[in-house]
């Protein structure tokens, strides 16, 4: 029979898929003699069990039974026994951290006679019945799912009934009056009474964390964070340690170094006579966790002491939570700790000059999400209209503006309309999540650097303020007052400043971040700069070990000049149907309408001295480097006036001679799926001339530019082939003109036909090189149009969990990346040499890349400011396949 349930003696560190993240950071705690609870974890086998038999697996009863009596021996307790119970907590802990995802209940085994025996062994009435009030409130709300505000409501009303405003100032009687009127909420909303039977209450607390594993929140942040849906949670009994037995205890959470910055130095929260989930709920506010020093010096000495052993331990930022009983220091949990781009990279290069990581693994913990999020815009100077109203603390940097909204839907239904929207919550919870994710920055009136808000606002890279006190935030009324009368109405528009904390009412002005300007070249990484020196350092050791190249798509001159700042190695897709646009639609018109040779030679020859100087412009960007241009690919009727409009023109007769011709070419070219239709490869069959004027174009521009003392590479991509004959017919024309100026240049296809990827050995005779056009390929493999799919049912297959994530942002490797790995290896089994690179926007997505230096491809392109992203992923991916 497999075994179910772990001591914490048992496991360690690196049994989390088995025991979860919590539960082997507890192991390994208690491995290394820190002054952890004792405790036990039931494995997440057990609950991927519970989840697919919608039952318990056989024995766990049991078997959890065996390591419960154990507890008790070690503990000289019986769980629930009246005259000196022993309490548990029943936490959730998954493989990958999901802060507030699943609930915790603390205090289990507490009942209408235990917490008499409690209050006895304690001496402190008080810290009973408070004890027993949380055990059904966290029991209600999570285990019975009943809704949260009743039991909030109901202390709420307690304290304004005392007219007091923390509920410390409550009493053992007002405690015991909560007991009853939380009782009553539990009989009124479950439809059956608070189950008083302390092993009821635990199997019961065990089953809410398993199924907790699919509730709809859990689903929503295990997509945002691309989480596998299949790991399940396992479950950790811990024996419980109180905090809130008076102002000699109380709970925090601290991090070794600022999750926020990457500083060095003492962070986080303490909170007083507390219990549990209090730091991170915001329920009341906190102290700096350096205030702990005069209120417990031997505790915090201790646990410096233990923060330093953990972050050598671990070799990393670690955040851990904590409990002080009447002076007594238990740690309850360690985990290396989420943090913000910024602290990513900063703490990376820290650990590498203390000799605790290597370059290669610094380089490992940064992603290109991380420094896209540091390539974001900031806050530049405040404008004298923008006023300042207030100020909170900086839990997660960056500037976000937006419209005020207070309800996480109202967050969700403006998003979707395409609005920027920040949240503005007293406090945060995990039902909050879908608000957060939709909103651009988060503002919080409660809490810390260590609530909800803000850890989840740094592990989405959101931009986050909390604790904002003076602001008195009214969600049913939907607005917020501020010092000076000041009123913030839902649809107002506010800033946020999630590195200094400040708080704007209107729009801030927002400038390029210091990393921008240092990939621009306008920052020196020797100016001082500690993050913009910590960047330079993993990208060029990135640089270093990545094999793929890294390529740009850019159409004109200005957009190759800063590609090539930002690092590119060439160009990998220019798209010359962007050089189409403006003042030259007409020259296209002119061609489309042309009745002889001559009128189309006459449109081709007043086309092509625009297109040469296009490209002399960017050879001259790229000057040594490769330059690939896809001759023209959008069908002819893009380029054309609407079909209705000129209908229209026409019949009311307002129509010129040109008009009424311009009219009957539109008709004659109508598609009814033109993506499907003329375009691309079959242009060039089709209008003879065309294909050739392009590459005259590029030929001479070629030409000039090295006379001129330069020297460009130029790649010439023929577009939408799915047939090598296409190519071949193409390839002719295209050498004639090539030998014709004197130009040489490598001639290739763009695989975004499937026909074309299952029969790349075929057309890599005629291709010297392939790109693979992921969007399309990604398009015509899936069979929708991204146009028109994203907005209809996309969001309905990623709720149902049919798509992970969009094929479009991340590429589908099942499926494309199967036809890619096939066009690869026929490819080059035809022609050893055969060059391959991918100009999707694919080209620039982290998990992407990965894809493509597994699959063997010599460079990826994409957009001008994914470039750096793009390096730093090549790099991540070299060092990943190496081990």
């Amino acid at each position: 029979m497999p075994k179910y349930v772990y001591d914490f003696t048992e496991g360690n560190k690196d049994l989390k898929d088995l025991l979860g993240g919590k539960g082997a950071n507890l192991a390994e705690m208690t491995n290394l003699g820190l002054p952890v609870p004792p405790g036990f974890t039931i494995t997440s086998a057990a609950c991927r069990y519970y989840l697919d038999h919608e039952a318990m697996p056989e024995g766990l009863d049991e078997e959890v039974g065996r390591y419960l009596s154990a507890l008790e021996r070690e503990m000289g307790r019986r769980l629930g026994q009246p005259d000196d119970p022993l309490l548990v907590s029943v936490r959730s802990g998954a493989k990958f951290s999901m802060p507030g995802m699943m609930e915790t209940v603390l205090n289990i085994g507490l009942n209408d006679e235990s917490v008499h025996g409690l209050a006895e062994r304690s001496g402190n009435e008080r810290f009973a019945w408070d004890s027993y009030r949380r055990l059904i409130q966290m029991f209600g709300k999570t285990v019975l799912d009943i809704e949260g505000d009743l039991f909030e409501t109901a202390i709420d009303e307690a304290k304004e009934a005392k007219g007091v405003e923390s509920d410390l100032d409550l009493e053992t009687d007002d405690f015991k009056g909560l007991v009853q009127t939380y009782k009553k909420i539990v009989r009124e909303n479950a439809g059956r009474e608070f189950p008083t039977d302390p092993r009821e209450q635990m199997d019961l607390a065990i089953k809410a964390v398993f199924g907790s594993w699919n509730a709809p929140r859990a689903i929503l942040y295990r997509r945002q964070e691309r989480i596998p849906a299949d790991l399940g949670t396992a479950v950790n009994i811990v024996a419980m340690v109180f905090g809130n037995l008076g102002m000699d205890s109380g709970t925090g959470v601290a991090f070794t170094r600022d999750p926020a910055s990457g500083q060095q130095g003492v962070y986080g929260d303490y909170l007083q006579n507390a219990q549990g989930e209090d730091v991170v709920a915001g329920i009341r506010s906190t102290v700096p966790l350096a205030d702990l020093e005069q209120i417990d010096k031997r505790s915090y000495d201790e646990l410096l002491q233990i923060m330093e052993t953990l972050e050598n331990h671990y070799r990393d930022l670690c955040d851990i939570e904590f409990t002080i009983e009447s002076g007594k220091l238990w740690m309850l949990q360690t985990r290396v700790g989420k943090r913000t781009a910024a602290a990513a990279f900063r703490i990376a290069v820290q650990l590498v000059d203390q000799n605790l990581i290597d370059a290669d693994e610094a380089v490992r913990r940064v992603t290109g999400d991380q420094l896209a999020q540091l390539m974001f815009p900031r806050f530049g100077e405040i404008a004298d209209d923008v006023k300042t109203i207030t100020a909170g603390m900086g839990a997660s940097p960056g500037a976000a503006v937006g419209k005020a909204v207070f309800t996480p839907g109202r967050a969700v239904e403006l998003a979707d309309d395409g609005e920027d929207v920040i949240l503005l919550r007293r406090e945060t919870s995990p039902d909050d999540l879908n608000g957060m994710i939709a909103a651009r920055g988060i503002l919080t009136s409660r809490g810390g650097k260590t609530s909800h808000a803000a850890v989840v606002a740094r592990g989405m890279g959101k931009t986050c303020v909390c604790g904002a006190e003076e602001l008195d935030i009214d969600v049913r009324a939907r607005q917020a007052t501020a010092p000076g009368d000041v009123t913030i109405k839902e649809g107002d528009v506010i800033s946020i400043d999630g590195t200094t904390g400040a708080v704007y009412l209107g729009e801030v002005a927002v400038v390029d971040s210091p990393v921008v300007q240092y990939f621009e070249g306008a920052l020196s990484a020797a100016g001082g700069d500690e993050l913009v020196t910590s960047v330079d350092r993993l990208m060029r050791h990135a640089d270093s070990r990545r094999r793929l190249a890294v390529r740009a798509n850019a159409d004109n001159g200005e957009d190759a000049a800063r590609a090539r700042r930002f690092g590119a190695q060439g160009i990998g897709l220019c798209r010359t149907e962007h050089m189409f646009l403006g003042e030259r639609r007409q020259y296209v018109e002119d061609l489309i309408l042309a009745e002889t040779r001559d009128d189309r030679r006459a449109a081709l020859q007043a086309l092509e001295p625009l297109q040469k100087q296009d490209f002399k412009e960017i050879f001259e960007a790229m000057d040594g480097l490769p330059v690939t241009i896809r001759l023209i690919d959008p069908p002819l009727h893009e380029f054309l006036p609407d079909l209705t409009d000129l209908t229209v023109k026409v019949a009311t007769g307002d129509a010129s001679a040109d008009d009424e011709r311009l009219l009957e070419a539109v008709r004659r070219l109508h598609e009814q799926n033109p993506m499907l239709g003329l375009r691309g490869v079959r242009l060039g069959v089709v209008i003879p001339g065309l294909f050739g004027m392009q590459v005259r174009a590029i030929a001479e521009a070629a030409a000039e530019v090295r006379e001129a003392g330069r020297e460009p590479h130029a790649e010439i991509m023929i577009p939408l082939v799915g047939a090598v004959q296409e190519l071949e017919f193409i390839r002719e024309e295209a050498e004639k003109v090539l030998a014709e100026v004197g130009v040489e240049a490598l001639i290739g296809t763009m695989i975004e036909l499937p026909r074309a990827a299952m029969t790349a050995g075929q057309i890599a005779e005629a291709a010297e090189f392939f790109s693979f056009g992921t969007n399309d390929l990604t398009q015509t493999t899936w069979g929708f149009s991204r146009d028109d799919v994203e907005s209809a049912f996309f969001g309905r297959y990623l709720e149902l969990g049919i798509f992970g994530v969009s094929p479009f942002e991340t590429l589908d490797v099942d499926g494309v990346g199967r036809l890619v790995r096939i066009a690869v290896e026929e490819g080059r089994a035809t022609r050893p040499d055969l060059k391959l690179g991918i100009c999707g926007e694919h080209g620039g997505d982290p998990d992407s890349v990965h894809f493509f230096h597994e699959v063997g491809l010599d460079y990826v392109s994409c957009s001008p400011f994914r470039i750096p992203v793009a390096r730093l992923e090549a790099g991540r991916a070299a060092i990943k396949s190496k081990g």
